[in-house]
């Protein structure tokens, strides 16, 4: 039954691949309406495809520059794990270069469905989104699954198939940073200049930014959440093999073979089971009403759950593990869902949070940036607690174990929950593709009720991508505690006995003290404290990053409405590219110095400091780095919504004072939303796969 059950994390991704190039040929049949249409749809293409070239040209250099250190740094499993990391750096990418292609060519597909009907639009916007998120699945899982058995299966094979994981957390780590400054600052540009100075609507074609922000709503919300969430599903994966191989007891009960064959192989049953229940939850998202698109949305996602929670029994059943083990994947499931639901109730305009935001826009702009950072900051309680909840039960029932089983729970479901999120972006820029090419009011009132949905989905796409983040993160930091002991117990203690004995003594003092990972050794107080700055460094680095690159688009917006006869008149066209480059020189140029420092803080505390300060780093940025991502992530999320629901008719309208607060806040918000927030849980991520996968080395550097 094992080795059938294999056969299903080979299959179901590969089910889900045909599945991507079905639902694309089904997109591109669609019609592209008309030649203006095709037009600014054409500009939007282009601009997204020469970032992420450029992008991925300098991420290959450094992933060919950190594939040779691995294989040179870690000894019998170095040339694997190489292998593995370059193969998880160009899956990742890969899918992100497909979902955002689709999305860019399904935009003017959407615009044109909405002049039909709002439920023709929906299952373009969609379908679109569900390429992401079964590209994200199939890729990650069938390369996974292709290492794992390709490598032959044993403790060797699966330290060395964590490299997959650190090449997804780097690529990730890069295209969120870099993709989340290109929209932002073209975003700021364009909303401040725009329609603050300037008095025009948003994605209106006098605006010179206005294709550079719909090139970033591509590179950033879709390559970039689609990276991020590859990183956590081949992570959770990745961590609940090797804590299952290395498993003593489950259950409380002694882990034989034949159970611990189950324990590993039921991680990948589960990630390819889930990718079928997220085919079947496809189909039942469609709607013609733009009250109910909201909940045609969330019903896919909760068929698809809820089949994932019987296939999940079948599975522990044919396995024949203990049940707390089904339990354990029904709570992962159960705090994604709830995590999403509370991230809806703090940034969907329907709620109180974002209305109160709205209620502050009539006093000003400060008022409304106070509001939206006490929403934010109060936002992180309930999902912690959810995630603390999922952690005392998994680890009650099913130990360590059970928490990274809890996140591959939570996670199973990604082919459907990514498509509800990355569907936001497509019906963005189909909203501007409207404005631009001068369609009926009817299309932009169509692809604005989808826009208006597809920011909740957004923001709770983050919620769950912070929650998921959380549980892969614990489950790392635990497999790389398991590491380092079981590297120090086979360190040749002979050696050491060889000599004298003041020698000797001194050495096994220095191997207690790096290896008592508790709040009464001093290193690991230093770890916490180092560890704790490392998300408000990072996100000073990325939002000075947005700062100064917003900061040269607003100069090029307004140099252009000086110097460029007609533009307001609409008789003088926009210089749309050199928006577009300013963008990518400033992403380009910025998003290196916080990539480097997510790789070396870990490397540098764990040979100068030892693992029991490297441990300590792991736990305090993780803490710090949840509870900043949620804020910020939370933050921005309701801020954007109380300018919509502002540009909808609230508080005075569009072009009244409490319309210019709030799109102040909103401009606060862009990077705290869809730059520094989303890109600290792949910080934390990455710091614990760089940590587990350097293990050797920081054993050579203790012994």
């Amino acid at each position: 039954m094992v080795d059938n059950l294999i056969y299903l994390a080979v299959g179901a991704p590969i089910l889900a691949l045909i599945f991507v190039v079905l639902r694309t040929k089904s997109i591109y049949s669609k019609s592209e309406g008309t030649d203006r249409m095709k037009e600014i749809a054409k500009a939007i293409q282009d601009g997204a495809v020469a970032f992420l070239t450029t992008e991925y040209k300098v991420l290959a250099i450094f992933v060919v520059v950190l594939a040779g250190v691995l294989a040179g740094a870690l000894g019998d499993i170095g040339v694997r794990t190489a292998i593995s990391f370059v193969s998880g750096a160009i899956l990742s990418a890969g899918a992100g270069w497909l979902g955002m292609r689709v999305a860019t060519k399904s935009a003017v597909r959407t615009t044109e469905a909405a002049k039909t009907s709002l439920s023709a639009a929906l299952d373009v916007a969609f379908s679109s989104g569900a390429v992401m998120g079964m590209a994200v699945v199939g890729f990650g899982l069938l390369g996974l699954t292709g290492l794992y058995i390709g490598f032959g299966q044993d403790k060797l094979a699966i330290d060395a198939v964590f490299g997959f994981s650190l090449g997804a957390s780097t690529i990730a780590l890069f295209a969120r940073v870099g993709g989340g400054i290109f929209t932002k600052a073209a975003d700021v540009g364009a909303d401040l200049v725009g329609k603050v100075e300037a008095g025009i609507p948003e994605d209106d074609p006098r605006n010179p930014a206005t294709i550079a922000d719909n090139v970033g709503d591509n590179v950033g919300d879709v390559a970039g959440m689609g990276a991020d969430l590859f990183e956590s599903y081949v992570g959770s994966i990745i961590a609940a093999i090797a804590l299952g191989y290395s498993a003593k007891t489950i259950a409380g009960d002694a882990v034989s073979e034949t159970v611990k064959s189950g324990l590993v192989v039921f991680p990948l049953a589960l990630s390819g089971a889930g990718i079928i229940c997220s085919i079947i939850g496809t189909f039942f998202v469609s709607t013609n009403d733009d009250k109910k698109i909201h909940n045609a949305l969330f019903r896919g996602l909760i068929i698809a759950t809820v089949l994932a929670i019987g296939v999940s029994f079948a599975l522990v059943k044919m396995l024949e593990l203990p049940m707390e083990l089904f339990y354990t994947v029904v709570v992962g499931l159960a705090s994604g869902v709830i995590i999403g639901k509370i991230t809806e109730y703090y940034t969907s305009g329907d709620h109180k949070p974002v209305k109160s935001i709205i209620d502050q826009t009539k006093t000003g702009p400060a008022t409304t940036l106070i509001q939206g950072l006490a929403v934010g900051m109060e936002s992180c309680a309930l999902p912690v607690i959810v995630i603390a909840v999922s952690i005392f039960f998994a680890f009650e029932w099913c130990g360590v174990y059970g928490i990274a089983i809890a996140a591959v729970g939570m996670l199973s479901t990604l082919g459907i929950s990514l498509g509800v999120d990355a569907y936001g972006p497509v019906a963005d820029n189909a909203g501007g593709l409207a404005e631009m090419s001068e369609c009926d009011p009817i299309v932009r009132e169509r692809t604005d009720a989808l826009d208006s949905v597809g920011n909740t989905t957004a923001a709770i796409g983050k919620g769950f991508a912070i929650g998921s983040a959380a549980l892969t993160a614990l489950a790392l930091f635990n497999t790389f505690g398991e590491a380092i002991i079981a590297g120090v117990n086979k360190m040749a203690v002979e050696e050491i006995a060889k000599l004298d004995t003041a020698v000797f003594v001194k050495g096994m003092d220095g191997l207690v003290t790096n290896l008592r990972f508790d709040l009464l050794n001093p290193n690991v107080l230093i770890g916490l404290l180092l560890g704790g700055i490392l998300p408000f460094l990072f996100s000073a680095m990325t939002m000075k990053a947005v700062g100064r690159a917003a900061g040269a688009m607003i100069e090029e917006v307004r140099r252009q409405f000086k110097t460029i006869p007609g533009i307001m008149e609409g008789t003088g066209k926009p210089d749309y590219a050199a928006c577009v480059t300013i963008s990518t020189k400033a992403a380009i140029a910025e998003m290196v110095l916080p990539g480097l420092m997510a790789v070396a803080a870990p490397l540098a505390v764990g040979c100068l400091l030892g693992p029991a300060a490297l441990a300590g780093l792991l736990a305090g940025a993780l803490v710090c780095g949840i509870m900043m991502a949620i804020m910020m992530a939370n933050a921005g999320g309701a801020w954007d919504n109380a300018k919509k629901e502002v540009e909808g008719g609230a508080a005075g309208g569009k072009g009244s004072d409490a319309h210019a607060a709030a799109v102040v806040g909103d401009t606060v918000g862009d990077p705290f939303k869809d730059t520094s927030g989303p890109a600290i849980n792949i910080l934390i991520k990455l710091m614990c796969i760089v940590s587990l996968v350097f293990v050797p080395l920081f054993l050579k550097f203790l012994g």
